[in-house]
């Protein structure tokens, strides 16, 4: 064999061996951050000062299901397209978007976490503590260690 031959053949295995690795089942696991006690409280705070009635994950956010959708659930492995509002909690809008598509796996922990809730088709209001959105830094004009309100519609599942 000769050189060039070796050194494709080389390259084909290690392309191989990284696309192996990329399938492994760690890659996908689903996360469990949890948010810590102070942060939680300062959440709870918020709603019952708004007569906010939400249910309360074990890992520190809060949520209401507005449809609960059909279909299937999204996994921390799946491609999501979603339409999504974002605020803070004094009403100021940072974000908003009617269709917009990641990999859950890439998006914050109280997406990762809160998503799966539903499923295709399903709308959902996440209260986020910072651990579980952006944590202590400022992001873009999200004040560091803000509570973020999302209103989700996941329209697809991939």
């Amino acid at each position: 064999m000769n050189f060039l031959h070796k050194t494709n053949f080389i390259s084909l295995g290690l392309i191989i061996l990284l696309m192996w690795s990329c399938k492994k089942k760690d890659f996908c696991e689903d996360i469990n951050t949890a948010a810590p006690a102070i942060e939680v409280n300062a959440l709870k705070d918020y709603l019952t000062t708004n007569g906010i009635s939400a249910t309360e994950d074990s890992r520190g956010f809060f949520y209401i299901i507005r449809n609960a959708g059909t279909d299937e659930k999204p996994t921390i492995c799946s491609r999501v397209t979603v339409q999504y509002a974002g605020r803070l909690v004094d009403g100021t809008l940072f974000d908003t978007t009617s269709s917009a598509t990641f990999l859950l796996s890439d998006l914050i922990s109280g997406w990762q976490e809160g998503i799966p809730l539903i499923k295709k088709g399903g709308s959902i209001t996440l209260y986020l503590p910072p651990t579980l959105g952006y944590g202590s830094a400022t992001h873009g004009s999200i004040p560091g260690s803000s509570i973020l309100i999302f209103n989700l519609d996941l329209k697809e599942v991939e």
